[in-house]
Order: C-alpha cells, then structure tokens, then sequence
C-alpha cells in the first residue's frame, strides 16, 4: 500500500479554508478516483514540537491506494479539475510526497 501525502507549508500570507477542504475538495478527490483511492485522512495543523511553535503544516491530507500505479491511473485524468479547485480553499503551494505504507496499524 502507498500514502500520498499532500501538504500545506504554515507561511506568512498563507490561506486555507479548513472547511471547504473537508467538506467540498477531498470529496472531489474520492468522487474523481473512486475505488480506486481506498481511503483518505485530512489533518489540521495545530502545534509545532516545542511549547508555543506553530505547526509546520497548517493542514495535510492522506491518500491511501494499493500501488503508485493505481494513483496515477486514478488521478491522472483528472489532475486538471482537481488542482483547478486549489484556489477555492487555499493560496498555499502544496508539498507532495507518496511512501510506502510499512506499518498500517501499531
């Protein structure tokens, strides 16, 4: 299994509406790849590792798939509506990165 992760550097002017995030792009993404896209998380950056540091990222999201393959088949078609939606909820640059999944549940 493969994460691609997607996210939100916390810069200064940085937008990004949380809500719409949630509630209207990441169901693009799952409506767009289907079955293909097993599951996905959103995360809302809260704090850095130290008291008082601000987060990294103000958000991420999680996309899980069986193959890297299986992402590209998947999202490839349908990248342009996707990232065409980015201006709605965000003026942040996001940062990609896919892994492998070693350990789903500890």
């Amino acid at each position: 299994m493969i994460k691609v992760s997607v996210m939100y550097p916390n810069q200064a002017g940085g937008q990004f509406n949380h809500e719409y995030y949630r509630d209207h792009h990441m169901p693009l993404v799952k409506s767009k790849m289907g079955s293909a896209l097993l599951y996905y998380t959103v995360d809302r950056g809260l704090a850095g590792g130290a008291p008082g540091e601000a987060a990294t990222y103000v958000a991420m999201c999680h996309l899980f798939c069986d193959s890297i393959d299986t992402f590209q088949a998947a999202f490839a078609p349908h990248a342009a509506t996707i990232m065409a939606d980015l201006p709605n909820y965000t003026n942040i640059r996001p940062v990609l990165q896919i892994s492998q999944v070693t350990v789903e549940r500890g």
